[in-house]
This record gives C-alpha cells, structure tokens and sequence, in this order.
C-alpha cells in the first residue's frame, strides 16, 4: 500500500494563496491539496469539503453569523404585529423596545384615533416640568 504523508491543513493567508495558485483544480481537488483530507481505515482518501469552505470562509474574513442579541441567545425575531390579550391588555415586547434604547421608567403619552393608538416619547425634562407644574398647583 501506497502511504501518502498527510500534511497539516491550511489555514488563514496560507490557504487563501494556495487556493488562488490551484485556480484550474476542481474544489476537492483544491481541498485535498491543501490539506483538507482523511484517510479512512480501509485506506480511501475522503476529502472534508465542510471544513476546507469554512476555513476558506474564515481565511477571507467574511462574518456569516451576523450580528447575535447582546445576552448571546438565539430566540424570535420581531414581527411588528401584536395581538390584543385574552385580558385585553396589549404587551409591547422586550425586542422593540431595546431596538428604540427605551430604559425602565421612560415615558409616554397616548393618543387613541378611530383605529390606531399613538405613543408619543416624554423627554425627561419634559415630564419633570409637568410634574413640577402640578405640584405648584
């Protein structure tokens, strides 16, 4: 049996160039060359495309993960559409208002139309004059 000497695979700028000098090979046979094989017991060579396109991927710098929620959790996304509840209550979630940077305690004024609801942001300074107003009443 013919034992081929495995060699380490290529990783980051090393694999980029060696990938661009094998332009005319296929893409297991890229993979192969630069590392990206094993040899099963029986003695077949299996190329490990998975691992040689991530690493290529990694190599190029490019993000495919984007941009994860602050807590690392996967979870829904938002759909803009709520439901009133069995209570009549309507729940704004968690996933808006951290989009707006909306903190415990902002406030709001609501103003109700023939079939929509308006929230309007009260500035701090602008509620504190309101509550200072009262007060001197």
């Amino acid at each position: 049996m013919n034992k081929k000497k495995k060699i380490d695979p290529l990783t980051g700028e090393a694999l980029v160039k060696k990938v661009k000098e094998l332009e005319s090979l296929s893409k297991e046979e890229k993979a192969r060359a630069c590392g990206y094989y094993t040899v099963t017991k029986s003695g077949v060579e299996r190329v490990n495309m998975m691992k040689f396109l991530n690493a290529l991927i990694d190599a190029e710098g490019i993000e495919l993960d984007g941009k994860q929620s602050g807590n690392g959790r996967g979870g829904r996304s938002a759909s803009y559409r709520i439901s009133v509840q069995s209570n009549h209550n309507l729940l704004i979630g968690s996933a808006y208002t951290k989009q707006m940077g909306l903190n415990p305690g902002d406030e709001f004024e609501i103003s109700l139309g023939r079939k929509h609801i308006h929230l309007r942001q009260l500035d701090r300074e602008e509620g504190a004059e309101d509550e200072e107003l009262e007060e001197a009443s």
